[in-house]
């Protein structure tokens, strides 16, 4: 498993950041968002990438109570299985349902202690 860290979140390639700058300036023309709600949105969505790959589940934390895409999600898609899965942006996981890219898991508890995302083996 590729562990995912809060820190390397934003690392991308060069064209791949060029492409979300641009989309992210699209997307703030088209939807007629107003410069502070802008800096809203685009806070958040920063706080959530982090907390996706914080790898950990925090009892007051809501962010994963509220999104299905989670870290537990994301977790998955850096697993080696799921290295060319789970792709879907920070707050909706459809794309991945459409594309054939979803990946179920569940969360178990280890004998260790803590909690750890695992791949659901489809069966067939």
């Amino acid at each position: 498993m590729v562990v995912p860290y809060a820190v390397g979140t934003l690392y991308s390639h060069p064209v791949e950041a060029v492409f979300d700058t641009v989309g992210g300036g699209v997307a703030f023309i088209l939807s007629g968002m107003t410069p502070r709600t802008s800096v809203f949105f685009f806070s958040f969505h920063i706080v959530k990438t982090v907390d996706d790959h914080c790898g950990m589940l925090l009892p007051w934390n809501v962010v994963p109570r509220v999104f299905y895409n989670n870290a537990a999600y994301h977790d998955v898609h850096h697993q080696l299985q799921g290295s060319k899965y789970n792709y879907s942006q920070a707050f909706f996981s459809i794309w991945d349902r459409v594309c054939g890219t979803h990946m179920p898991y569940v969360v178990v508890k280890r004998d260790g202690g803590g909690y750890e995302a695992r791949l659901v083996r489809k069966v067939g």
